[in-house]
């Protein structure tokens, strides 16, 4: 009896009900999502009891029918262009950057307002500099996929440059000292002994900026308008109409589009919470 008493004193009430109510906010939108795809459009009703109900028959008509209307394959092709590119550049200059930075932060305060600068650029709204972001790459022949690139890349080096930072400071100088005594150059101990040791960062960084490339819509809408080059954001706005919105065939795309950037996180997730907390330590 006793026993049972301690057992139940050690379960945490308030946070067990918490996760409780965390977990059904995440999954009951994904099975709404999952349900409606799956359903035909004569299935779907204003009752919240038809709407969570089961389909009657199990189809995957919608989603055959979405691929077709969003023209799948080639909008998947340019996300899939676009994402990896960004990532892998992403990764290359920005550890490049937060690495200069923070050691040389210590060394000159020059190096504190450079990086005081760029992590500024966080909380600077897209809306202000969106009109001028179209008129510039337009002027300069870079509205397209490559100039949307090269915006995502400067969006993110704010984020990305103090991750990289904060997570310098757990590398401890003495690899650096021993590797100068060795003979190394600046350039072969960043690449050959700080870069690999970055992998959980390199995780992170790869993860947070993959999510926000792969499902913007905004930038490559206003940055490639008129040039017929849809991601599968933009694609998706095919099902909504001035009319209304085609629930059953935008839901099946949505899980399409979800697929990629789902397993990509699964890879990556033994990596993402050593970094996410080496990288917020200041």
């Amino acid at each position: 009896m006793r026993s049972k008493i301690k057992a139940s004193e050690k379960v945490n009430w308030p946070v067990t009900i918490l996760l409780i109510i965390g977990c059904i906010t995440i999954f009951f939108p994904l099975y709404m999502t999952i349900v409606i795809a799956l359903k035909q459009p004569s299935e779907m009703t204003n009752d919240i009891a038809g709407a969570l109900a089961l389909p009657s028959t199990f189809s995957l008509s919608n989603f055959a029918e979405a691929m077709r209307v969003t023209d799948f394959w080639r909008s998947l092709g340019n996300s899939l262009l676009i994402t990896v590119v960004t990532v892998a550049v992403c990764i290359v200059l920005h550890s490049l950057a937060g690495y200069a930075i923070g050691r040389c932060m210590a060394k000159s305060k020059f190096y504190n307002l450079i990086y005081l600068y760029i992590v500024s650029g966080m909380f600077v709204p897209f809306a202000i500099l969106m009109m001028p972001l179209v008129k510039q790459t337009s002027q300069m022949g870079i509205a397209n996929r490559f100039g949307v690139i090269v915006l995502y890349v400067v969006f993110y080096m704010p984020m990305n440059v103090l991750l990289y930072t904060g997570y310098l400071k757990n590398i401890p100088l003495a690899l650096e000292e021993a590797a100068y005594v060795d003979g190394a150059s600046t350039w072969y101990t960043f690449w050959k002994i700080i870069f690999p040791i970055m992998k959980p960062m390199h995780a992170t960084v790869a993860v947070l900026t993959a999510l926000g490339t792969w499902n913007d819509v905004m930038t490559p809408l206003v940055i490639m308008s008129g040039t017929n080059i849809n991601t599968l954001p933009l694609a998706q706005l095919n099902f909504q109409t001035q009319f209304g919105t085609n629930y059953n065939l935008a839901f099946a795309s949505y899980l399409l589009a979800l697929l990629p950037i789902l397993l990509f996180y699964i890879i990556c997730q033994k990596q993402i919470i050593n970094g996410v907390v080496n990288g917020a330590v200041k």
